[in-house]
């Protein structure tokens, strides 16, 4: 890499470059060594300059948002992370029914502007510490809701360079799964269908559903959510408890004592200790059930 390439590149289309930021900085399980750089996009054409500049050299790069699905490895990533700020990363537009938003806007954010609005069905989003573009990614979802309830489209960079609208249907979203786990695709906008609701009602149930994920999860530990994805016939952290795997440590990480769904970082946690938890998880979880648990985070990287 060309590190004065992709600076003049940078300061062209309007995108912040900085060399050597640890992703521990940049993920909520505040695990993981530098990346090469760190480029912020601030609109789509600095997406589209910059994406179609590391592709044409062949630079490894991964977009990322708030970082809350994450592992990143100790030695860090030979690559440039990206990330969207400016107007994909603020801008919100309400029109004729439908929610639009830049691929980097909060989940938080978006929840409540639709309450500022009156309207629902984003509730279930509150209090999920990501961005909308990563939601899009995994079709995010709890407490009953997810993403393919309520997407209508979203714009896209596509494998050729080009910006097209995609409608929700063709994105192959299924739990935990989209088509951009497949696709060399970049979510930069997203159109939500909420509906008509009482403010009053939409204000309470983003309440209940917060207060249930305090009272419920390790929010008080770094974590990347939800470690092992639900199997079929069954719930991750049932098996695992069943399984007397509460509290079982390696290093600094370990699985949560308050929510056996949970891998947490407890303090000093290195990716080699989350990994050693998880595969031992994964490991007496077979063995004893039969079922097989595969991780939900995605490791940056890999």
């Amino acid at each position: 890499m060309n590190p004065d390439a992709l600076s003049k590149i940078c300061a062209d289309c309007g995108a912040s470059l900085e060399q050597q930021v640890p992703l521990s900085s940049l993920t909520t399980f505040q695990i993981g060594g530098p990346c090469a750089a760190l480029v912020t996009l601030p609109d789509e054409a600095a997406a589209k300059t910059v994406i179609a500049y590391l592709r044409e050299n062949q630079i490894p790069y991964s977009l990322i948002g708030r970082g809350s699905n994450l592992l990143c490895p100790d030695e860090g990533y030979d690559g440039i992370v990206l990330r969207f700020g400016g107007a994909l990363a603020e801008r919100i537009t309400y029109q004729d029914g439908i929610i639009t938003c830049g691929a980097g806007v909060s989940l938080k954010k978006l929840c409540l502007f639709a309450l500022e609005h009156c309207l629902t069905g984003l509730e279930f989003a509150y209090g999920i510490p990501g961005t909308v573009g990563g939601a899009v990614y995994m079709n995010a979802g709890a407490y009953d809701g997810e993403m393919s309830q309520i997407l209508l489209s979203v714009t896209v960079l596509d494998e050729a360079g080009e910006i097209r609208t995609v409608p929700a249907e063709a994105l192959e979203l299924s739990y935990r799964h989209s088509i951009f786990m497949k696709k060399d695709w970049t979510v930069l906008t997203a159109s939500v269908i909420p509906e008509h609701g009482n403010q009053d009602e939409i204000r309470a149930k983003m309440q209940d559903l917060l207060g249930r994920r305090r009272s419920k999860q390790p929010l008080e530990f770094p974590s990347a959510g939800s470690t092992f994805k639900r199997p079929e016939g069954s719930y991750a952290s049932k098996l695992i408890d069943e399984c007397g795997l509460k509290g079982y440590t390696v290093g600094g990480a370990q699985v949560s004592e308050k929510h056996a769904g949970f891998v947490v970082n407890r303090g000093g946690a290195t990716f080699a200790d989350v990994m050693a938890v998880c595969s031992h998880v994964q490991e007496v979880v077979r063995e004893q059930t039969g079922f097989v648990l595969e991780l939900e985070p995605e490791i940056i990287g890999r």
